[in-house]
């Protein structure tokens, strides 16, 4: 039996291995990979290579066997028809007879376009009668650190979201609740409202950068379509635009907070705080 993780040298999924690894021996372990380079430094410390890609279905014909749990991290290419790349997983997984899929959604509150590819994965998961377990991961804190030299450039955090709130948490907080999946018994066929355990807004996302930096970083709230077209000017695509825009709306709907605890519960700690997030990448 094995454990494999798809997307497993993205951002999420290179946290996950990581934590596999201190819990369980690295030979358990299989990680999917579209470039087998890329997870050279996994196969050196034991772990499983298989080389797959969602746009090609006949790859992944051998990388599942009976038994496996398998943790399906969603994939990021909005214009190859996600959902299309997450049924070839399924499909395998169901061929195979795996004893779990577990599938990384967004949150059951969320309205915005980027839920619906969520949805359908979803709704195809339960179609195919195998074991599942939904992770419906809120938002990510790196969604906005990884991104600062903007916010520090015109001393402004720019968002369509008014005053709403956002239960973010980190992406190790993320890949720990769904190692404690892969590696636990008992989450067969369950979903999970995953979030960090402290919301906040824009405002208070300001102040402690401003906090942090020394610099005096105002919360500037702007239209749906202002944002859009500041996206858009900045190089995005403007469907992805759009569908970024499209969240902040959700955000100041209240969508994004999610306060089930079921991310602490299943970390079996508090979340990351989101003033550490930006520690880290203001000293980055």
């Amino acid at each position: 039996m094995s454990i494999v993780v798809t997307g497993s040298t993205g951002h999420l999924g290179r946290h996950v291995v990581e934590q596999l690894l201190e819990k369980v021996p690295a030979e358990q372990i299989t990680a999917v990979v579209r470039d087998e380079a890329k997870g050279a430094d996994f196969a050196a410390r034991g772990v499983k290579l298989a080389v797959a890609d969602y746009n090609a279905p006949e790859t992944f014909d051998s990388v599942f066997s009976a038994g496996d749990k398998v943790l399906l991290i969603s994939g990021n290419e909005f214009d190859k028809g996600r959902v299309g790349q997450h049924k070839v997983v399924i499909e395998a997984a169901k061929a195979a007879g795996v004893a779990l899929l577990a599938y990384t959604s967004a949150p059951g509150s969320l309205t915005a376009a980027l839920a619906d590819d969520h949805r359908a994965t979803e709704e195809a998961l339960l179609a195919s009668g195998v074991p599942f377990t939904l992770l419906r991961n809120g938002w990510y804190h790196e969604n906005y650190t990884e991104n600062l030299a903007p916010v520090l450039e015109h001393n402004a955090v720019v968002a369509a979201a008014g005053e709403g709130r956002v239960s973010s948490a980190s992406r190790a907080d993320y890949a720990a609740a769904a190692v404690a999946v892969l590696t636990g018994e008992g989450h067969e066929n369950k979903t999970y409202e995953l979030g960090g355990d402290e919301a906040w807004s824009f405002a208070e996302y300001a102040a402690e950068l401003s906090k942090q930096t020394g610099k005096e970083i105002a919360y500037s709230p702007v239209s749906a379509e202002a944002l859009t077209g500041i996206l858009t000017g900045a190089g995005l695509p403007g469907p992805l635009a759009a569908i970024f825009a499209g969240v902040d709306a959700s955000i100041e709907k209240g969508e994004l907070v999610v306060s089930t605890g079921d991310l602490s519960r299943l970390a079996g700690r508090p979340t990351t705080p989101l003033a550490d997030a930006i520690a880290v990448a203001v000293k980055g």
